[in-house]
């Protein structure tokens, strides 16, 4: 994201917000450390899970409708999919507000973390960076998507 140039794509700040949820989402120690932990600066599942349709309305339709906009191709869509239909699917059987612990103990999670794994992996190195970087704060997200 820090790399990514702004106006490499039209909707650069809805990317850089959905892959910085699919980035927490996709790393289990992350999520150990941070989430159940309960540590600042990241936010908290429910958090990482809106950022990854709050815009976009992933939650409503195919990453398709933003091939050129928010995804670049439709293998960054199909991923983007998989993991919002994933995780999705459990936020609506463990509910919105449930502590971290709860999403990391449903069976499907761990389906969830590799299909966000493998969409962050994805839409990192297209945008020319690090797939394996520790995941960024929620501070540096929003300087990074500031505009001017």
């Amino acid at each position: 994201m820090g790399g990514m140039p702004l106006n490499d794509l039209p909707w650069w700040r809805w990317r850089a917000r959905l892959r910085s949820a699919l980035h927490m989402l996709a790393d289990p120690v992350f999520q150990q450390d941070y989430w159940v932990a309960g540590r600042d600066g990241f936010g908290d599942v429910t958090d990482a899970v809106y950022r990854l349709v709050e815009d976009s309305w992933l939650d409503r339709w195919s990453a398709e409708k933003y091939i050129g906009t928010v995804v670049r191709d439709a293998d960054e869509a199909a991923l983007v999919d998989a993991a919002v239909l994933r995780v999705l699917r459990i936020l609506h059987e463990v509910g919105a507000d449930a502590p971290a612990t709860t999403y990391l103990a449903h069976p499907d999670w761990p389906e969830a973390v590799r299909a966000a794994a493998d969409a962050h992996r994805l839409l990192a190195a297209n945008d020319g960076e690090d797939p394996a970087a520790p995941p960024r704060s929620l501070e540096v997200l929003r300087i990074l998507t500031q505009v001017g």
